[in-house]
């Protein structure tokens, strides 16, 4: 089926009572603690409330409480005076915080955020608005690690479903989950109900839109599909810049990849603008680290690396490669196709240069479990929804090797070692972003990730839709405020 036999199909729309979300993917959890693929995490914001926020420049700020310092390992979490209630009608208090984190941190729970609070030595309950959370040693960043959605203390005890049934304080009320695919909220303030639907495939989420039957889709489209919908009267196009980072990484242990030179040679080859224009429909821009200019700890003067294909053979050549000894590279990538388009594009421009690339494409599941284990040369893939810069300790330190973090290049640098100790401890805020910005430079320039870019967010929804807000890192919030225009 192609786009243009949407002009022959009748229009089937969705009641006016109810908001259509297309999802590329289903969610998998709707418990926090067990929450790490994008969508739950998307929709759990709405079901529960959290104690930290961010602002615009991804600074920690007040969510469902304020906080002070106490001491440099003591952090008092008052619950704001105007905090609604859950949606079972109790109110949230702080016991309900307490045993939120509590059961994070039973090692019987197994959470995978159970490490983010390794720091934690105890947390008290001052009175029924105020916790005290005790560390083992001086965390800086730890306001912006408490992002778990709160849940009612008297539900955890009772072993309560959270994953199938969840129980918040958010603005959505759980609903209804009838099948894998299709999951049901409640606005509060106004009994909107939104249902969200999986449409995996990206032109048949197009084709749902045009006729009726989803209302919205949010990212995980082609830039032609994004076009084609500008055009269309019926719809409507959204975007904002975003923080999702899009990267090579590389097998540090192996011995053509794990060679400077080369992935120097390949920062150099690769003609990012062309593809943000031409693959990508303009909606991104290059990156030259993880964290993007406008987060507090990110580094504006920092220039990503420029398209120079004589400088990349001059390095090549340096490193004993010529036509007749060409590096060898498996190139591993998700099956989606856009993906793989974007690969292929990637692998044309290194060939080019005189790096013969082999690309390998699998489904998800394969995929990351690959990337997990260490089986790979090179690889493409996003870091999405980064708020803190501890993430640099999870990706790039040499204690965080998998299993006990992301650093699955097997990156070991000493230097990079004692720069995220240095700013990860750093008390004074503007000293503690400077020192981000020198490692974010060190990185740059040992390279164990090839930056590519930050891709925008969009939107594509029917006209009638009104209010729908996007932020940095791609959240679905704007359903709280989103309204259809009668």
């Amino acid at each position: 089926m192609t786009l243009c036999c949407v002009l022959l199909l009748a229009c089937t729309r969705a009641p006016d009572d109810v908001l259509r979300f297309g999802l590329a993917s289903a969610p998998i959890s709707f418990d926090p603690r067990f929450t790490t693929d994008a969508t739950s995490a998307r929709i759990n914001r709405l079901l529960y409330q959290q104690l930290v926020e961010f602002d615009d420049s991804l600074r920690p700020v007040p969510g469902l409480a304020t906080w002070e310092q106490v001491s440099a390992t003591h952090y008092r979490f008052r619950l704001r005076a105007d905090r609604p209630t859950f949606t079972d009608g109790t109110p949230v208090n702080a016991r309900d915080v307490k045993a939120t984190y509590d059961s994070i941190l039973v090692p019987a729970t197994a959470s995978p955020h159970r490490g983010t609070f390794a720091m934690i030595e105890s947390i008290e309950i001052v009175d029924n608005e105020t916790v005290d959370f005790r560390l083992r040693n001086a965390d800086p960043l730890f306001p912006g690690r408490l992002v778990i959605g709160i849940m009612p203390a008297s539900r955890l005890q009772q072993n309560w479903s959270f994953a199938k049934q969840p129980i918040g304080s958010g603005g959505f009320e759980f609903f209804a989950w009838p099948e894998e695919g299709r999951v049901l909220l409640h606005r509060r303030n106004d009994g909107l109900q939104v249902e969200f639907d999986v449409v995996r495939d990206p032109t048949v989420r197009v084709l749902k839109l045009l006729r009726g039957e989803i209302d919205m889709a949010q990212n995980d489209l082609p830039p032609e599909l994004i076009e084609y919908a500008r055009k269309q009267p019926r719809l409507q196009v959204l975007s904002h810049r975003g923080s999702n980072f899009t990267y090579l990484g590389f097998n540090l242990l192996d011995k053509t990849v794990g060679e400077l030179a080369l992935r120097e040679a390949i920062a150099y080859g690769i003609d990012r603008a062309a593809i943000i224009r031409y693959m990508l429909g303009a909606a991104a821009r290059p990156a030259s680290a993880l964290l993007p200019p406008d987060h507090w700890a990110g580094d504006p003067s920092l220039i990503p690396y420029p398209y120079d294909v004589a400088r990349a053979k001059t390095l090549l050549q340096q490193a004993g490669y010529s036509e007749q000894n060409r590096p060898q590279i498996i190139y591993k990538t998700s099956s989606d196709p856009f993906r793989i388009r974007v690969a292929t594009v990637i692998q044309q421009q290194l060939t080019q240069l005189g790096i013969d690339v082999q690309l390998q494409t699998y489904d998800w599941g394969t995929f990351y479990g690959d990337i997990k284990a260490g089986r790979f040369q090179m690889f493409s893939l996003s870091w999405v929804g980064v708020k803190t810069p501890d993430i640099f300790h999870y990706a790039f330190h040499s204690e965080a090797v998998p299993p006990d973090g992301a650093n699955r290049g097997r990156y070991r640098d000493a230097l990079t070692d004692q720069l995220i100790t240095r700013a990860d401890s750093e008390a004074d805020p503007a000293q503690q972003a400077m020192n981000y910005r020198e490692l974010q430079q060190h990185l740059n320039e040992t390279l164990p990730y090839v930056p590519l870019w930050y891709e925008d967010h969009v939107v594509v929804a029917n006209k009638q839709l009104k209010d729908y807000r996007l932020n940095l890192d791609g959240n679905y919030d704007g359903l709280l405020t989103v309204h259809r225009e009668r």
